[in-house]
């Protein structure tokens, strides 16, 4: 597959599930999940790290907490957003911005760059005894 279109791809893909997050983050959670909302933060952040991560990281750390810190960004931002609908629209269409909410998106956070860490350290030990097998 050419190099720029699969980098083209993986934006849209990127921009197409970010645009149904930000979609999903404004209305209001279905009655059956509300008891589960800290929950689903925290999920959510883990597996939108891990998407992202194993688009655009290629095992580099700095990328890593490039993408820690936009989704913490997301996160905080849609908060935000949530708030301000109300207002803007007059009508209630989501809840108020929650600092507890920003906790358990960084829980996710913290969650999925502590199974990445393992997997980089692993990474770099077996990169280093492949470096050792070629003497």
């Amino acid at each position: 597959m050419d190099l720029n279109l699969h980098k083209t791809t993986k934006i849209i893909l990127v921009i197409l599930c970010f645009g149904i997050s930000i979609i999903g983050f404004m209305l209001k959670l279905p009655r059956v999940f509300r008891h589960y909302d800290k929950e689903l933060h925290a999920a959510f952040y883990f597996f939108a790290a891990a998407f992202l991560n194993i688009l655009f990281t290629e095992k580099k750390p700095s990328r890593h907490l490039v993408i820690f810190i936009l989704l913490f960004l997301f996160g905080a931002m849609i908060e935000y957003a949530q708030a301000y609908s109300n207002k803007f629209f007059q009508t209630r269409i989501h809840g108020r911005f929650d600092p507890e909410d920003l906790w358990y998106n960084t829980i996710g956070l913290l969650a999925f760059s502590g199974c990445w860490m393992v997997y980089y350290l692993i990474f770099l030990i077996s990169k280093g005894n492949k470096e050792k097998a070629k003497f």
